[in-house]
């Protein structure tokens, strides 16, 4: 039974109202070094991506689906970031690095649903390059602006249904143990080890919606792939080949989602400070 779940039984706890974020270091300069890293890199982020939107909001030359997918895009990208990182900032400048219960609910629910629907959003962006590459003539009779609309619609719905069943998942348990989360945010598995009650089964529902919300974007993204491939094999242009070719930032990204958070292994537990 883990320290939770023995306190539970023996009637002797009180209901966690705050959790503690360990963090990466408890060492000053380390963390002063990482203040500065985070800080340059979400400036870049949040900067880019708001120029991005900018740019194809005003330049009427880029009012097509593609660039309108990008720019749903940027915006999740500022959102995604935006959960974690004012929080991760303070965090590593302050010696309090407490966040209130309602708090952690709160950005752990938009932190799944904007990580889901931007992996959907990158399915909707491989469909549509999979369209204009595959099906040219068809193009414009079939990425309409209303079914433009209707694919980032679906991407922010399946978030919001996956944001609430995960952050259900775990909150409905009990926490009434230890409240330090050997994390910088509150994420799914980390709180789910500190709940007091049993959590093989949140466990098992965790895994199975986790991998569905990826399996089924990323079968839909193999899928375009392979027929992305067998398009470029007939082509003879270079503009055809280059337009195949910005799928490929797809794929990077995705690797990336897959290689951090689809790992069997435990995070390793950072000790508290003293």
């Amino acid at each position: 039974m883990t320290p939770g779940e023995l306190a539970l039984a023996a009637g002797n706890y009180t209901p966690v109202t705050h959790f503690i974020l360990l963090g990466f270091s408890n060492d000053p300069d380390l963390q002063k070094l990482l203040f500065g890293g985070f800080l340059l890199i979400y400036a870049m982020t949040v900067v880019g991506n708001l120029g991005m939107m900018a740019l194809i909001l005003t330049d009427s030359h880029l009012h097509s689906p593609m660039y309108f997918f990008l720019s749903v895009l940027s915006f999740l990208d500022v959102c995604y970031s935006s959960v974690v990182t004012p929080k991760l900032l303070v965090d590593l400048l302050a010696s309090d690095r407490s966040i209130s219960f309602k708090g952690c609910v709160v950005q752990m629910t938009f932190f799944v649903m904007h990580a889901t629907a931007e992996s959907f959003l990158l399915a909707s962006m491989a469909y549509d390059r999979c369209t204009a590459i595959c099906r040219p003539l068809h193009y414009g009779y079939v990425m309409t602006r209303g079914t433009c609309l209707q694919l980032v619609a679906a991407s922010y719905a399946f978030g919001g249904a996956n944001s609430a069943l995960e952050s259900g998942n775990v909150f409905a348990r009990p926490f009434c143990g230890p409240n330090q989360v050997p994390h910088y945010f509150c994420d799914v598995i980390p709180l789910l080890r500190l709940a007091c009650a049993n959590t093989a089964v949140a466990g098992v529902i965790l895994y199975v919606f986790s991998a569905l919300v990826l399996l089924l974007p990323v079968s839909l993204i193999l899928t375009s792939y392979s027929l992305v491939l067998l398009a470029i094999g007939r082509m003879r242009s270079a503009a055809g080949k280059e337009k195949a070719l910005s799928m490929w930032a797809i794929a990077i990204f995705y690797n990336t989602v897959i290689f951090t958070h689809i790992q069997p292994q435990d995070p390793p537990m950072i000790p508290a400070a003293r």
